[in-house]
C-alpha cells in the first residue's frame, strides 16, 4: 500500500435527502439467534489443542495440515456444544461455497460422537485460525486435512459423555456405550440423554489424543453412506440462505467503486459533482491505488456511497474520471499470444531433464509437434464479491463471502491499523468462489469505506461487471510439445515447454517463471514411461493480476499433455486409450521428488506417491463404463483423458456429436475418480458433476481478453457459460472404492475440471478428424 487509510479524500453530499432509503432486516439479530449462549459442553473450557504438537523439531519439513498456517485443531470444546435440551451444535470452520463442507465436516463429528444428525445444528466459525486451525478453503483440502481431526473431536466428545454417564451410575466406563444421542448401560437398561450429561461432561478433562477410541468402519452411521442431504439445502432452495451479498445491518449504507480500467493504473483526476446530484448518493471517497505487484491490496479508485446500491451505481456512472493507465495500457491478448508462442519456440529454463532429448528427437523415426493455447479465464462466481463492514469503538466487524476469513482479518487489521483482536470476520455462505474469494481486497475496501463514514456499516457490492473486469484472472498459457517416436510408434523423446505468467507475479515484480507449485500441476510430475524427457519453462511477463482458479495450472497442462498423447496415438495409428495406458506404464509408486516435484500438493511423498496403478485403474474404469470401442455413427466420437491433481486420480470419457453444420453437443460424460476414502459420496458426485459442466464451459466458451490494457468482457452475454440446453444430457460418475478409511484422502473439489477439455477435444477429433489446439472452441467447428 502506498497511502494510508487516513489519507483518503472524500466529498460529502450535504444536500442528499431523497427519501430513497430501503428498509432492511437486521442481520445482527439474525446472528444473535446463532450464538452459543446457553450451551453447556463448551462453557468454561477455552483451552486449545493446537497443531504440530507431534512434529519433531529435527524435521522442519511439514506436510498436509501441519504445513498450513495454524495447522489443525481437534479440541471438542472448540467445535462442539450441547444444550440442556440435547441439541448439538457443531462448528464448521471452513467456508461453504457449494462443495458441501458445512454438511460433510460436521457429519464426521456427529458420526464419531454418536449424535443424531436430526438434532445437529451447524454454526459457522468466524475467522480465527488460532482457535480453529487453518481456514483457507482452497486447494481441495478441507476433508483431506480435517477428516482425522474431526473424527478425534467427535470421539473425544463421545468418550466424555460416556465417562460422565459411568460416573453417574457408578459403573466402569467400559460397561456403557454412546448410542444415537444417548449413553446406555446395557446391563441395567439405564439410559441418559446427551442433554442430561452435557453439564457433567463439560467438567471432565479432554481425553488424551492417544486414548481416543475411533469407530470401526463397520460402525459408521453417516461416513461413507452419502445419505445426509445438504445441511443448507432447504434454506438455499427456499431463498432463506444468507450470502455475503444478502447482508443487512441497521442504518447500513451501500457502496460501489470505480476502479482503474487497466491493471497498474491510477487516478489522475475526478469530478464528483454530477454523482453527488444523484438522489440517494451521500458521499464520494477516493481510495488509494496499489501499484504492482498488487498482492491482495485493493486496486484503488473512487467509491460512491449511497442509501442503496442502485443509487451508488447511478452515482458511479455520473463520475467524471481521468485515469493514468500506467505500464500495462498496451496489453493486447492477440499480440501477447504471439509473444508466448515465440517464447515457447525457443529454449527456456530447464526444470526437469532425463536422458538425451535432443539426440532422441533427431534420430526418431517420426517427430510430432504441437502447440496449445488457453486464454485468461475468470472465476465468475454467481455471487460476485461482497462485504459489509462496521467500526464501533475501535472494533471492526466484517461480514463477507470469503474463502480466507483469517487472511481477511489480518488484512483489515493492517489497513485500519488495528490489533488483530479488534477485527471480527463473519463468514457467510458463498455463492461460488473458485479461488476468487481467497483474496481479501474487497473486504478491505468495505472496511476502508466504513472508516470513511465514521464507522457506519457500509456494504460494498462488486457488480458482475466489476468482477469480470477486475478479477485475479487464471493465467494465459502456450504449451509446446515435441515427441520423437520409434518405428513402433512409441515415444522415445518428450519435450514440453510451458509458458504462462505466474501467480507469483501478483506478489513480486520480477516473477517471470512458473513456481514449483504451478509446475507440479501436471507438467513436471507426469509419470509417463519415456526414456528421454525434458521440461522447460521460458519466461512470461504478467500484465494483469494472476490468481488461483479452480484446478489452477492443471487446466492448461492437462489440456496440452492429454491432447498431445491422443495426437501421438493418431500418429502411431493406435487406439488412444490403449496408447495412454502404455504411456502410463505398469503399476508403480513413484516418489514425486524423483520427478523433480518438490511440492507434491503439499503432501508427504511417502504417504502420497504418484501411483500409476491408480491412474491406470480410473482410465480403465472410465473407458469400460463409457463403452469404449463401441461402434458409433458418423459425426459421433469418444475422447479420453486422465489426470492426477490434488493427490486424486481422475479419468474422463466424453462422447460428442457434431452435426453437419458443425454444431457440437455432448450426450454423455463418464468420469471415474479415485480419491481414496469417500466420506460423503453424494457430495463427491455433485462436485464431479459440477466439474464436468465447468470444464465443458471453459473449453467451449470461456475467454477473458484484453484490448488497450482493459478486459473486453463485462457480463455473461460476453463471458459465456454453458447453459442448460448445451449441458451434457448424462453425466455418469464412477467412484472407485478405497481399501479402508485409514487410506490417505485425496482432494475432490478441483480435480474433476482438468481432464474435461482434452477429453472433449479428443472426442471431436475422433468424430471429425479436426484437432482443436486453441481454447475456447467456440465456432471452430462451424461449416459456414
Amino acid at each position: 500500500m502506498n497511502q494510508s487509510p487516513e489519507q483518503l479524500t472524500s466529498v460529502d453530499n450535504r444536500h442528499a435527502d431523497d427519501g430513497l432509503y430501503i428498509a432492511n432486516i437486521s442481520r445482527r439479530d439474525f446472528l444473535k439467534d446463532l450464538a452459543l449462549a446457553g450451551f453447556v459442553l463448551a462453557a468454561g473450557f477455552p483451552a486449545l489443542v493446537m497443531a504440530d504438537e507431534t512434529a519433531s523439531p529435527a524435521d522442519p519439513q511439514k506436510y498436509g495440515a501441519d504445513g498450513m498456517p495454524h495447522g489443525w485443531v481437534d479440541n471438542p470444546l472448540v467445535f462442539v456444544a450441547i444444550a440442556a435440551d440435547g441439541a448439538v451444535t457443531i462448528v464448521c470452520h471452513r467456508s461453504e461455497m457449494g462443495q458441501g463442507v458445512r454438511t460433510s465436516l460436521p457429519m464426521v463429528v456427529a458420526d464419531e460422537m454418536e449424535a443424531d444428525w436430526a438434532r445437529v445444528q451447524v454454526q459457522q466459525a468466524p475467522g480465527d485460525e488460532v482457535r480453529y486451525g487453518n481456514q483457507d478453503t482452497d486447494g481441495s483440502r478441507s476433508m483431506r486435512h480435517f477428516f482425522l481431526p474431526m473424527r478425534r473431536v467427535g470421539a473425544a466428545a463421545r468418550q466424555m459423555l460416556e465417562t460422565a454417564a459411568a460416573a453417574r451410575w457408578r459403573v466402569a466406563v467400559e460397561e456403557v456405550r454412546a448410542e444415537q444421542h444417548h449413553v446406555v448401560h446395557p446391563a441395567s437398561g439405564r439410559t441418559l440423554s446427551y442433554g442430561e450429561l452435557a453439564k457433567a461432561a463439560a467438567k471432565l478433562p479432554v481425553p488424551a489424543r492417544d486414548s481416543l477410541r475411533l469407530k470401526k468402519t463397520a460402525d459408521f452411521r453417516y461416513i461413507g453412506k452419502g445419505r445426509q442431504g445438504v445441511y443448507d439445502g432447504e434454506a438455499i432452495v427456499s431463498g432463506r440462505a444468507q450470502y455475503g451479498i444478502d447482508t443487512r445491518l441497521k442504518d447500513m449504507l451501500y457502496a460501489v467503486v470505480a476502479r482503474p480500467p487497466v491493471f497498474g493504473g491510477k487516478l489522475a483526476s475526478y469530478d464528483a459533482g454530477e454523482a453527488l446530484k444523484v438522489p440517494g448518493v451521500l458521499k464520494v471517497v477516493e481510495l488509494p491505488s496499489s501499484p504492482p505487484p498488487a498482492a491482495f491490496n485493493p486496486l484503488g479508485g473512487v467509491a460512491v456511497i449511497a442509501r442503496n446500491t442502485w443509487a451508488a451505481i447511478q452515482g458511479r456512472r455520473a463520475l467524471k474520471i481521468e485515469w493514468d493507465n500506467g505500464p500495462h495500457a498496451g496489453y493486447d491478448s492477440s499480440a501477447y499470444k504471439l509473444e508466448l508462442e515465440k517464447a515457447a519456440r525457443a529454449p527456456g529454463k530447464v526444470v526437469r531433464n532425463q536422458g538425451d532429448v535432443d539426440t532422441a528427437l533427431q534420430t526418431a523415426a517420426k517427430r510430432v509437434e504441437a502447440e496449445y493455447y488457453l486464454p485468461h479465464l475468470a472465476q465468475s462466481p454467481m455471487e460476485p464479491p461482497a462485504a459489509t463492514a462496521r467500526i464501533v469503538k475501535g472494533h471492526c466487524e466484517v461480514w463477507a463471502c470469503t474463502q480466507a476469513p483469517q487472511l481477511s482479518r489480518d488484512s483489515v487489521a493492517k489497513w485500519l491499523k488495528l490489533p488483530e483482536d479488534k477485527v471480527t470476520v463473519h463468514v457467510t455462505l458463498l455463492g461460488g468462489g473458485f479461488g476468487r474469494k481467497s483474496k481479501p481486497d474487497y473486504v478491505v475496501e468495505a472496511a476502508l469505506l466504513s472508516q470513511a463514514m465514521n464507522g457506519k456499516p457500509v456494504k460494498l457490492t462488486w457488480t458482475r461487471e466489476d468482477d469480470l473486469r477486475h478479477s485475479y484472472f487464471h493465467t494465459v498459457s502456450v504449451e509446446r510439445l515435441e515427441a520423437g517416436l520409434d518405428a513402433q510408434g512409441q515415444p522415445q523423446a518428450w519435450l514440453h515447454r510451458t509458458v504462462a505468467p505466474s501467480i507469483s507475479s501478483t506478489f513480486g515484480p520480477d516473477s517471470k517463471h512458473q513456481m514449483p507449485v504451478e509446475l507440479g500441476m501436471g507438467v513436471i510430475n507426469i509419470p509417463f514411461a519415456i526414456p528421454h524427457l525434458r521440461i522447460e519453462n521460458p519466461e512470461a511477463e504478467a500484465h494483469t493480476r494472476i490468481g488461483w482458479f479452480r484446478s489452477v495450472s492443471n487446466i492448461p497442462h492437462a489440456f496440452a499433455v492429454q491432447s498431445f498423447v491422443a495426437e501421438l496415438a493418431a500418429a502411431a495409428g493406435r487406439d488412444p486409450k490403449d496408447y495412454l495406458l502404455e504411456l502410463i506404464g505398469p503399476p508403480r509408486r513413484i516418489d514425486p521428488r524423483s520427478l523433480g516435484d518438490s511440492w507434491n500438493h503439499g503432501e508427504s511423498p511417502e504417504l502420497y506417491p504418484v501411483d500409476t496403478g491408480r491412474l491406470r485403474r480410473v482410465t480403465e474404469t472410465a473407458a469400460r463404463e463409457a463403452g469404449w470401442g463401441r461402434e458409433l455413427s458418423k459425426g459421433r466420437g469418444l475422447g479420453i483423458a486422465a489426470h492426477y491433481s490434488f493427490v486424486t486420480y481422475i479419468a474422463v470419457v466424453v462422447e460428442v456429436v457434431i452435426d453437419e453444420a458443425g454444431k457440437l453437443s455432448v450426450p454423455r460424460i463418464d468420469i471415474a475418480v479415485d480419491c481414496g476414502p469417500q466420506v460423503n459420496p453424494e457430495r463427491i458426485r455433485s462436485q464431479l458433476e459440477g466439474a464436468c459442466i465447468m470444464g465443458l464451459s471453459l473449453a467451449t466458451l470461456g475467454e477473458i481478453s484484453f484490448k488497450a490494457g482493459a478486459v473486453e468482457q463485462d457480463n455473461f452475454h460476453a463471458y459465456l457459460l454453458t447453459r442448460m440446453d448445451d449441458a451434457p444430457r448424462e453425466i455418469r460418475v464412477h467412484l472407485l472404492p478405497a481399501a479402508d478409511f485409514d487410506t490417505p484422502l485425496g482432494g475432490v473439489g478441483e480435480p474433476g475440471v482438468p481432464p474435461i477439455a482434452p477429453a472433449l477435444c479428443n472426442a471431436i477429433f475422433a468424430a471429425t478428424g479436426q484437432r482443436i489446439r486453441q481454447l475456447p472452441i467456440r465456432d471452430q467447428l462451424r461449416k459456414d
